[in-house]
């Protein structure tokens, strides 16, 4: 084997690493924003309200009250995947409340992803801040 080609591969491999350590390589890279605000309009603004706040329509009867998803001091501490996987799974899959229901059966994963992406470019403003 040619050791510019090892050498090569390395380098290759060490950088992909890098990014996605760095967090260049992640699922809102992949979500688009635009079809997630529709998404989440149709689905999630009725609990969650239209700006996050957790004030919908349906809020005032849930106890306990839906997540304010506007607060990027909280949500900057759940990573993309946490958030896909409420989404999809819904609240009990990691513990939370089981009055957020799981919504895989009625989005596709890629529209749960723009999700992902609208929460995190319009309504908390927010990225994953990593510990």
């Amino acid at each position: 084997m040619n050791s510019n080609y090892v050498i090569k591969s390395i380098k290759v491999v060490s950088l992909l690493l890098l990014v996605m350590m760095l967090g260049g390589i992640n699922s809102f890279a992949t979500g688009d924003s635009a079809k997630g605000k529709e998404s989440y309009n149709q689905i999630c603004a009725m609990c969650h309200g239209e700006t996050g706040k957790g004030d919908g329509v349906a809020a005032a009867s849930l106890d306990p009250k839906p997540r304010d998803l506007s607060s990027g001091e909280y949500v900057s501490t759940l990573t993309d995947e946490h958030i896909f996987k409420v989404i999809k799974e819904g609240g009990e899959s990691v513990g939370k409340s089981n009055l957020m229901p799981a919504w895989g059966a009625v989005l596709s994963d890629d529209k749960i992803w723009d999700v992902v992406a609208y929460l995190r470019a319009d309504i908390c403003k927010c990225q994953h801040k990593a510990k």
